[in-house]
C-alpha cells in the first residue's frame, strides 16, 4: 500500500516551496502518493474558513503532512478566528501534534554571518522542544470587550493539565537521552501558577531518567543566556508561549 504525503502549500512563499518539494519527490520517492489541500488564507478565500473539515480529514488519513506557510498582509484585517494562523492552530490541535522539535545548528560556513561573536556560535547545536497544543494559544476563556466606561479590554488564559506537561516533558527527556543527556526546562515558575505545576511535573518525570541532568531556568534569563552563552544548552523543553 502506498504511503501518502499531504501537501498544504498555504500562502506567501508556501506554494513556491511546495512546488519544489513535488519535484524532489518525483525523483527521490516516485512511489509516494501525493495529495494536496488548502489551509490558511488560501482556504479562507475558497471556503470562508482557514481550515475546512475536508482538509483536516485528509491530514488525519495521511502518513505525513508537509505545510508551506500561512498568512500575509492580504488577510491582516480578517477576524481572529478566520485569520490564516487560526487554520494552522486548528491543524495542530486536530492532529494532536503536541511536540514541536526545533533544532538550532550553526553550520561552520555561516559562523561569520551571525550577529554574535564567532566563538559564541561556532559549534552551536541545540534542540528546543516546544509544547504545541496547549497553554495560552488555546486557553479558554478569552475575550475582547468594551467596558462600561468605554475602555477596551482583552484577556487570554494560560492553562496546562498534568498530562499535557508530562507528555511533552517525556519527549524532552527522550531527546536528551539520544543527545548529551542534558535537559533545561524553561518556565516562569516565580510568577505563574501554570509554570509552578509545569516545574513540579517535570521534576516527577525526571525520576524516570536518572541519567539526564535536569536544570530549570526562568524564561527571561533563558533569553539572555541564549545570546550570552548558547552552547551551555543541549535540549530545552518549554511551553507554547
Amino acid at each position: 500500500m502506498k504511503q501518502t504525503l499531504l501537501l498544504l502549500p498555504g500562502d506567501g512563499i508556501g506554494p513556491e516551496v511546495v512546488a519544489e518539494v513535488r519535484r524532489l519527490v518525483d525523483v527521490l520517492a516516485p512511489d509516494l502518493l501525493l495529495e494536496e489541500g488548502l489551509v490558511g488564507g488560501a482556504s479562507f478565500d475558497a471556503h470562508g474558513t482557514p481550515l475546512n473539515e475536508n482538509t483536516l480529514e485528509q491530514a488525519r488519513r495521511s502518513d505525513a503532512v508537509l505545510l508551506g506557510a500561512v498568512g500575509g498582509p492580504k488577510w491582516a484585517g480578517t477576524a481572529r478566528d478566520k485569520r490564516p494562523e487560526a487554520g494552522l492552530l486548528a491543524l495542530r490541535k486536530g492532529l494532536d501534534v503536541f511536540a514541536n522539535l526545533r533544532p538550532a545548528f550553526c553550520f561552520p560556513a555561516l559562523v561569520s554571518a551571525s550577529s554574535l561573536k564567532p566563538e559564541i556560535v561556532a559549534g552551536l547545536d541545540i534542540l528546543i522542544v516546544r509544547e504545541l497544543t496547549g497553554g495560552i494559544y488555546f486557553g479558554q476563556p478569552r475575550e475582547s470587550k468594551v467596558l462600561e466606561n468605554g475602555e477596551r479590554m482583552a484577556y487570554d488564559t494560560l492553562p496546562y493539565s498534568e498530562s499535557e506537561i508530562r507528555r511533552i516533558a517525556k519527549v524532552g527527556f527522550d531527546m536528551a537521552m539520544v543527545r548529551n543527556k542534558k535537559l533545561s526546562s524553561v518556565d516562569k515558575a516565580n510568577v505563574l501558577a501554570s509554570s509552578q505545576l509545569w516545574r513540579a511535573v517535570v521534576e516527577e518525570v525526571a525520576k524516570d531518567y536518572p541519567e539526564v541532568e535536569l536544570s530549570h531556568m526562568y524564561v527571561d534569563n533563558a533569553a539572555m543566556q541564549l545570546v550570552r552563552a548558547p552552547k551551555q544548552f543541549d535540549v530545552i523543553v518549554t511551553d507554547n508561549m
